[in-house]
């Protein structure tokens, strides 16, 4: 492998690792042309760790997955201080979803990291979606498409570049990409006045990142994922929308590319669609030296051009200059904290029906609450973490699955659920624990079906801040 060819090869790569300091081979790729690394909760990512990897390569492209609400890497422990897309949607202030943006991007600006995997950009027209949901703004494409403009303005006016994701829209489907390839039926027109509009609006506000979603779109490309469609990543974003920004795939173990191709196979053909950096959310350096020779055999074999290569890391550089450029800009915004504006809007985002005023601790029930997998399933969090520190004797089963309801006893009842109008055993259980205690408070915490006949609390997202918001109004 020529020097300059391997380089321009490991310019694009971005993998994710194990630890929370970075291992040897990492340092050794990062100091050899490594473009960018991704962190993960698993990492602990924070100050000390990038400086490690900036320490070998300055300009890395550092990037995190940090949404707010139920998607956080840097507050996997406490809940996000901030309540994702969903609730930010239903709130509907623009001025108040750029704060929060800020205030997200100034988080990463402390920590030195350069891109945020954010805003969620999917318009979440099919309720039974698994995996956007509440991560969506909402289910109109004008609402997603002044939220996603408000949260790219607000991430990058704190000198953090933003990404917009999952393009061409991961909305309307049924299928989660992580498990396997979820198609999006829909004609071009549709796409077109319902899916495409906030990717619009984020090129439209200076996004600096997108990335592709591995979803089959059969009216755009009959055969390939997007994010091995030239068709979809270079004829419809490049030419039709004009992004001439970072394209980034979503990570590409996930099986809905991974069980079609080898990852070097992936990479290869993701660059020669028009990807500029391909995410590894987890590779080790055998893996690595894998996707590099097999990248630097197809430009030998001609498979990939030797320009698409050089164009795709020149993005990754520019990213990278830009970022640089924003110094002044992040010293500026350390300063601007405003610590209430994830509260302000979680609180501004519940939506309530009937009353309540806790006056002791309650018995909470979790039917099935979501928990990111670092939490340990036996530490109190979200609602019932929340009620404990204004209730102290409040206590807490969880439910992971259908079954029978535990006693409830004669202390007050209180049932947190999530996505409600996905799970109709979720919609029994809640039928049932009413028929037992018609004084049963429903709290959910994605998208929401009010049950009749019982108090309902809709927060619309999975935070700590969320949480909070509820655990007051059940108490007040």
């Amino acid at each position: 492998m020529s020097r300059d060819l391997c380089r321009l090869a490991m310019t694009v790569l971005h993998p994710g690792f194990e630890g929370t300091s970075a291992p040897d081979w990492l340092r050794r790729a990062l100091g050899e042309g490594l473009g960018g690394v991704v962190l993960f909760a698993r990492n602990a990512p924070g100050g000390r760790l990038v400086a490690e990897i900036r320490a070998e390569s300055p300009g890395t492209v550092v990037a995190v997955d940090e949404e707010g609400g139920v998607v956080t890497r840097l507050e996997v422990m406490a809940g996000s201080s901030f309540p994702g897309n969903r609730a930010l949607g239903v709130v509907d202030d623009v001025e108040l979803t750029e704060q929060v943006g800020r205030q997200i991007g100034r988080m990463l600006a402390e920590a030195d990291i350069t891109l945020d995997y954010a805003p969620s950009a999917d318009v979440n027209a099919n309720p039974a979606n698994p995996v956007i949901g509440v991560r969506s703004f909402g289910p109109a494409p004008d609402l997603v498409s002044r939220h996603t403009t408000a949260y790219v303005s607000g991430v990058q006016g704190a000198g953090v570049a933003a990404c917009a994701k999952h393009f061409p829209g991961h909305g309307d489907t049924v299928t989660d990409s992580h498990l396997s390839l979820p198609t999006v039926h829909a004609s071009r027109e549709l796409l077109a006045e319902r899916d495409l509009p906030p990717f619009r609006a984020a090129i439209d506000a200076g996004v600096r990142s997108i990335m592709s979603g591995h979803l089959l779109v059969p009216a755009l490309d009959p055969s390939m994922p997007a994010t091995l469609s030239r068709t979809v990543m270079t004829e419809l974003l490049r030419g039709e929308l004009g992004f001439d920004g970072m394209l980034v795939t979503d990570a590409i173990e996930m099986r809905a590319v991974a069980a079609m191709f080898t990852p070097g196979e992936i990479a290869v053909r993701a660059l020669a669609a028009g990807v500029d950096a391909i995410c590894l959310g987890l590779t080790d350096e055998d893996g690595l030296r894998e996707i590099i020779e097999t990248v630097v055999a197809a430009v030998r074999e001609g498979r990939l051009p030797e320009e698409r290569l050089a164009e795709a890391a020149a993005r990754v550089h520019a990213l990278s200059t830009w970022y640089a450029a924003q110094s002044v800009l992040r010293e500026q915004v350390r300063h601007d904290v405003d610590e209430s504006a994830g509260l302000r809007a979680a609180r501004a985002a519940l939506t309530t029906t009937g009353t309540a005023a806790l006056d002791r601790g309650p018995l909470v029930v979790e039917v099935n609450t979501r928990l990111n997998q670092a939490v340990d399933p036996s530490v109190p969090t979200g609602l019932a973490a929340a009620l404990t520190a204004l209730l102290p004797n409040t206590a807490r089963v969880r439910m992971e699955q259908e079954g029978e309801l535990p006693e409830f006893g004669d202390r007050p009842v209180v049932l947190v659920v999530h996505d409600a109008a996905r799970h109709a055993w979720v919609r029994d259980t809640v039928a049932k624990a009413i028929a037992v205690r018609p004084d049963v408070i429903v709290v959910d915490t994605g998208i929401p079906a009010a049950p009749e006949g019982a108090t309902h609390v809709a927060t619309h997202g999975i935070s700590r801040v969320s949480a909070q918001a509820a655990a007051e109004w059940l108490v007040a």
